[in-house]
């Protein structure tokens, strides 16, 4: 099946009930799948106005029990922000896809990119924290999308799933397991006196239980800086403490969070860094570089948000350098500069999108920017 089939299967596969959405290329497959599969199940499909609207019902039917995502592309997803971060400051738990396309605007709609990364970390307004998944092939969208409703659920808040149009389109085998072996995680429900119920007040791992509309606990949720109780409070020292729970909850639990994939890392000189589907063209480049004598291995991001930074500067003490491989003009690299503070050199092997990265591209910057040993 395609990686958008395989997405709405996972969806399902993670108990999604619900679905808010609206058509765009090259996410539509998805919301198609699910249009077909969620009644059979007992759930529900909604093709709202606009992607305004779809995030703002997948919003809702989160807060009253529901399972639910969205998917989308490029320009959708920017419609979908605004209420992206009512999701974030209401901590509820839901999944939003982007399978990308070269942008920006219109771009190019019916090709690949890796453009919306870093508006997949600051595309709404205000400091948060954001949990971001990147799979690099069908199976891997099955996957990560059960464990982006996993993470939602446990951590309430939305999670991404940051797939592209070449894995979106593109047609693999998937296993699909049966369903008693499928992991599902459910979110930390409120209990006791339904008088009393304070919405917003951390529990275990700083997550706030939730209640569920219509379950009789009394339940005030706004988009304003807010305290425990879900009231309005406009001052510095409720802002500070609402803010620094949205962002403790993520960063205090980064052993939890933080997955990443290595492939002959032991000896490596140099590291590709690389996540969805360039992370595919890192992965010929090693044995290619290998083959050549030059000692290359490869970090592949699951979780490209929060990004594992203290794993690229343990790297940095001890390789010659990095490489990113990705379909964009450095965004991640970026980070990845960051992260290795300047130790040894970090060099980008990425371009605007349209068509994927070769391995001759990627080797030509290993050998014009580090002078490697030969095996």
């Amino acid at each position: 099946m395609t990686g958008d089939e395989a997405c709405a299967e996972g969806a399902l596969a993670a108990g999604c009930t619900f679905f808010g959405g609206y058509p765009i290329t090259p996410a539509t497959e998805i919301a198609e799948r699910m249009a077909a599969r969620l009644p059979r199940v007992g759930g529900t499909f909604i093709q709202m106005e606009d992607e305004i609207a779809a995030m703002a019902a997948v919003v809702g039917a989160s807060c009253a029990g529901a399972r639910s995502m969205s998917a989308t592309s490029g320009p959708g997803f920017s419609l979908m922000m605004e209420n992206l971060g009512l999701a974030v400051v209401m901590e509820t738990p839901c999944v939003l896809v982007n399978v990308q396309r070269a942008g920006p605007s219109t771009g190019l709609p019916t090709m690949g990119a890796q453009g919306d990364m870093m508006q997949a970390r600051w595309g709404s307004h205000g400091h948060y924290e954001i949990i971001a998944l990147a799979p690099s092939s069908a199976q891997e969208v099955f996957y990560q999308t059960i464990l982006a409703f996993n993470l939602a659920e446990k951590y309430r808040t939305p999670v991404l799933v940051m797939t592209d149009e070449v894995v979106g389109h593109l047609s693999e085998r998937v296993v699909i397991p049966d369903a008693r072996e499928i992991q599902t995680v459910y979110r930390p429900r409120a209990k006791g006196r339904k008088d009393r119920y304070k919405p917003f007040e951390p529990g275990e791992r700083g997550v706030p239980p939730m209640a569920i509309a219509g379950e009789g606990f009394a339940v005030h949720m706004t988009g304003l800086t807010h305290d425990e109780r879900g009231y309005p409070v406009m001052s510095v020292e409720c802002q500070e403490q609402m803010v620094t729970h949205l962002v403790g909850k993520i960063r205090n639990n980064l052993d939890d969070i933080l997955m990443t994939e290595s492939y002959r890392l032991e000896d490596a000189e140099v590291v590709l860094v690389s996540y969805g589907v360039s992370a595919r063209t890192a992965l010929a480049t090693v044995d290619e570089a290998r083959e050549r004598g030059i000692k290359a291995g490869m970090l592949k991001l699951v979780t490209v948000w929060p990004f594992p930074e203290d794993e690229i500067r343990r790297l940095a003490q001890r390789v010659k350098g990095f490489v990113t491989v990705e379909l964009n003009l450095g965004q991640i690299h970026l980070e990845v500069q960051r992260a290795a503070g300047g130790r040894v050199p970090a060099v980008l092997a990425g371009h605007c999108g349209g068509t994927l990265i070769s391995p001759d591209q990627v080797l030509d910057a290993i050998e014009q920017h580090f002078s490697l040993s030969r095996a």
